[in-house]
C-alpha cells in the first residue's frame, strides 16, 4: 500500500517509457514523505481504444488507492505533486488528472495477513 494505477492512452507510452512514468510516479508520492518505499505499488494500463468527450486527446488518470489516515490536505499535496510531476515529464500530453480513495483498514487483507 499504497497502489498507483496509471491509465493512460497507447501514445503517451511512446512519447516516454511506461518504467519512466511509474518511476516518476514513484519518486514523487515517495518525496511526500506519507509512505514507506517498499510500500509503493505503481501499475500502468496503456489504452488503444478510448473516448474523451468525444474525442481522442492523449490522456493520463492516476488512480491512487491509500490504506486510511491521511487527512484531505495530504490527499490533495499527493495528488497536486503527482499531477503536476506528470505534467513536466509529459507537458504535450493536455488531459492529466489524479483521484485519491482510501482503503478501510478494517477490510483490508492480503496474503500475509491470512
Amino acid at each position: 500500500m499504497p497502489h498507483f494505477v496509471i491509465d493512460c492512452s497507447e501514445n503517451v507510452i511512446r512519447l516516454k517509457s511506461a518504467d519512466d512514468i511509474m518511476q516518476e510516479v514513484y519518486h514523487t508520492a515517495l518525496a511526500t514523505n506519507l509512505f514507506i518505499p517498499t510500500d509503493i505499488k505503481v501499475r500502468i494500463n496503456p489504452f488503444t481504444y478510448y473516448n474523451n468527450g468525444n474525442s481522442s486527446d492523449d490522456f493520463i488518470h492516476v488512480f491512487g488507492y491509500i490504506l486510511e489516515g491521511r487527512n484531505t490536505d495530504q490527499k490533495a499535496a499527493l495528488s497536486k505533486a503527482i499531477v503536476t510531476k506528470l505534467n513536466e515529464i509529459l507537458p504535450e500530453v493536455p488531459i492529466i488528472s489524479i483521484n485519491i480513495m482510501d482503503f478501510e483498514k478494517a477490510s483490508y487483507v492480503n496474503k500475509a495477513m491470512v
